[in-house]
């Protein structure tokens, strides 16, 4: 499976999946998980937290922001 982010990308984790939720930015694209789903590691904005997530568990920081409300 192709991976749809790419290093430098700006994303933020859907719905309340990480305690911080802000805009997190695409470290390092990463081999699929063994269930085939592309994995990340991502690292927060505004602090040293990193992650690994799949990318079902994200989504474009800027098509997040839209959705405010």
């Amino acid at each position: 499976m192709t991976h749809r982010f790419g290093i430098g990308q700006l994303v933020r984790p859907k719905e309340r999946l990480l305690e911080n939720t802000g805009i997190y930015e695409i470290l390092r694209v990463l081999p699929s998980g063994p269930d085939g789903e592309p994995l990340y590691r991502i690292k927060a904005a505004t602090g040293p937290v990193q992650r690994v997530v799949r990318e079902a568990d994200l989504v474009p920081a800027s098509a997040s922001a839209q959705r405010t409300g």
